[in-house]
């Protein structure tokens, strides 16, 4: 039996599956799919997808309020909001394992310390490779900054499209999902929200 983490960040049980089983999983899909998984260019794919999958969904053996567990608090009593914006999203919805692709943007109001800047990254990473919700995935990272860096308020918005859109059924191409959740200052101070919406809005160009 091995210990997961599951999309609520508990410890779970989960049967240990071996490598070999899913290669042959996947070679059981592409029979499914009307291919032959012995012919020469399909031989090393179910071992090529299964180290894909490792990649995508190397969120669940990672602890993200690890990541936040080093903070500084020589920072000359700053206590403005801190924005990190345009963190790529690379993430697979839950319904249909499509990809979700889009950018996340970060604020938090320390009370006495702040973390690395990396960090925040960090954390929108090890959620998003888990099969995720947009609107779980935002709340994920929203609520970890607030309890692990014991902060003033925190704000996270995503802009995604989901493949499960574009590439099946309904075919929008064009479409994006945009969430957002507020903690704390943000959700209890207008002037915060707007600040912050319009600083993410701000173009580099």
């Amino acid at each position: 039996m091995k210990l997961v983490k599951d999309n609520e960040n508990k410890i779970i049980e989960a049967n240990k599956v071996s490598d070999k089983e899913a290669e042959e999983a996947f070679k059981t899909i592409l029979s499914w799919i009307g291919e032959d998984p012995a012919r020469e260019g399909l031989l090393e794919t179910p071992k090529r997808v299964v180290k894909a999958y490792k990649e995508y969904f190397s969120g669940y053996n990672e602890d993200p309020t690890k990541i936040l567990d080093k903070t500084f608090g020589d920072v000359d009593g700053y206590d403005d909001m801190v924005i990190q914006k345009n963190i790529s999203v690379q993430s697979h919805c839950e319904h249909h394992m499509a990809p979700i692709i889009g950018k996340a943007h970060v604020a938090y109001i320390p009370k006495e310390r702040v973390v690395g800047l990396s960090k925040l990254a960090r954390v929108v990473e090890v959620f998003s490779k888990r099969l995720q919700t947009q609107e779980r995935l935002t709340m994920q990272i929203a609520k970890t900054l607030m309890d692990s860096l014991d902060a003033k308020g925190v704000a996270v918005t995503i802009d995604s499209t989901h493949q499960c859109m574009t590439m099946r059924g309904i075919k929008k191409e064009q479409a994006s999902t945009v969430t957002n959740y507020y903690l704390g200052k943000f959700k209890d101070d207008l002037s915060y929200q707007n600040r912050y919406l319009r600083f993410i809005s701000i173009s580099k160009d």
